[in-house]
C-alpha cells in the first residue's frame, strides 16, 4: 500500500499547501475540504503537526500558522527565516542567506532624485530587478522612469515607455518608486494591518498576512505598489541569495510588493542597489536624523521638491536641482 493510500489525509493537506501560496486561497481550499469532512480534521483524521510525516509538510504547516511579523518575539523571527531557508533548500535546493534585522536606533532614511543629472539609462531599474528577486516574466519594476518634457514636473505626464538612445535633446528624466510617506495612506488602506512604516521610515510588507485586496494600492497617490498576478519566475542562476524577511524573499502569486530602500542591504549599512548603480550620481540616499549625511546637505543647500506636497503624505523622496 502506498504512502498516500496509509495517510488520505495528509495528502489532502499537501495538496492544499502546494496550490495557491496564498493564505486567502489556503482558508477557500481549507474551508472546502472541512465542508466535505470537517468531522475529519475535528476529530483528528488529519494529521496534527507532530504527526506530519515529512520535514517540508511540518515547515510548510508552521509558515502558514505563524503569527503577524510585529507581534513575533525575535526568537519567532529567527525561527521563521530558518523555515524559510530549510524550505529554499529542499524545494529548490538553494543556500539563502536572510536576515530580519530590526531598524538601526536613530535612523531615518531618505532620499534625493537629481532631476538635472538623471540621463534616463535605466541602470538603477536594472539593480533595482536583480537585487530584490523581482517577476522576470512579467518584468516587474518598483522604479520607472519617465522621459519628460521640459516645464512638467508630473511624471503622468511623461513618457514611462521609451524604447530610444538617451539623453534626447530638451528632455529630462524622473524617477519613481514607493515614496516611503511618513503619513502613509497605504498603510491606513490595509484591512490585515499587513503593511505599515517601521521606525526608520521604511514602509514594509508582511508578504505572509497580506490578503493581495489591493486597497493598498489603489490608496497610493504615487503607483508605487505592484501586485504579483501570477507565480514569479526567475532563473534560479539569477536568484539574489541575500535576502531579509520584509525585503527581497521571493513573493508569492497574489500578493503586494514595493521597493523598501533594499532593507537588506541599508539595515546593513550599505546603499540601495539604484544608487549604487546610477552612473551619474543622480540618486542620493541617506540618515536624514545626521546632520552630516549627504541627504541633509542636498535638503539644505539644494532646490528640493516632493511630489503632491498637498495631500500632505510627507514622502520621504525630494527631487532636487544642481
Amino acid at each position: 500500500m502506498s504512502s498516500d493510500k496509509k495517510h488520505p489525509k495528509e495528502s489532502d493537506i499537501i495538496k492544499l499547501l502546494e496550490g495557491d501560496s496564498s493564505r486567502r486561497s489556503f482558508i477557500k481550499n481549507l474551508s472546502i475540504a472541512a465542508a466535505a469532512g470537517s468531522a475529519a480534521l475535528t476529530t483528528g483524521c488529519i494529521p496534527s503537526l507532530a504527526e506530519a510525516s515529512t520535514e517540508e509538510m511540518k515547515l510548510r504547516w508552521q509558515e502558514f500558522f505563524k503569527k503577524h511579523y510585529r507581534l513575533m518575539t525575535q526568537e519567532e523571527k529567527d525561527a521563521a527565516v530558518g523555515r524559510l531557508e530549510r524550505l529554499a533548500k529542499l524545494e529548490n535546493n538553494l543556500d539563502l542567506q536572510m536576515g530580519s534585522e530590526p531598524p538601526i536606533d536613530g535612523v531615518l532614511y531618505g532620499y534625493g532624485f537629481n532631476i538635472t543629472r538623471c540621463t534616463g539609462f535605466m541602470e538603477c531599474v536594472t539593480a533595482c530587478i536583480k537585487e530584490n528577486n523581482l517577476d522576470r516574466k512579467v518584468h516587474t519594476q518598483y522604479i520607472r522612469i519617465f522621459e519628460m518634457e521640459p516645464g512638467k514636473l508630473d511624471p503622468s505626464t511623461g513618457d514611462g515607455q521609451y524604447y530610444h538612445e538617451v539623453p534626447v535633446d530638451n528632455k529630462f528624466y524622473m524617477g519613481t518608486q514607493c515614496f516611503h510617506c511618513e503619513n502613509a495612506p497605504c498603510t491606513k488602506a490595509c484591512p490585515t494591518k499587513a503593511t505599515w512604516k517601521e521606525p526608520d521610515g521604511i514602509v514594509v510588507v508582511d508578504y505572509d498576512w497580506c490578503i493581495g485586496c489591493r486597497y493598498c494600492q489603489a490608496a497610493c497617490p504615487y503607483y508605487g505598489r505592484r501586485f504579483n498576478w501570477g507565480k514569479p519566475e526567475i532563473p534560479k542562476d539569477e536568484i539574489n541569495t541575500k535576502q531579509h524577511y520584509l525585503g527581497n524573499r521571493i513573493r508569492p502569486m497574489g500578493k503586494m510588493e514595493k521597493c523598501t530602500f533594499c532593507i537588506q542591504r541599508t539595515r546593513k549599512g550599505r546603499l540601495p542597489a539604484c544608487v549604487e548603480a546610477c552612473p551619474t550620481g543622480a540618486r542620493v540616499f541617506g540618515n536624514l536624523l545626521d546632520p552630516d549625511s549627504e541627504i541633509r546637505y542636498v535638503l539644505k543647500h539644494k532646490k528640493v521638491f516632493r511630489m503632491k506636497e498637498e495631500l500632505e503624505t510627507d514622502p520621504k523622496f525630494w527631487y532636487f536641482i544642481d
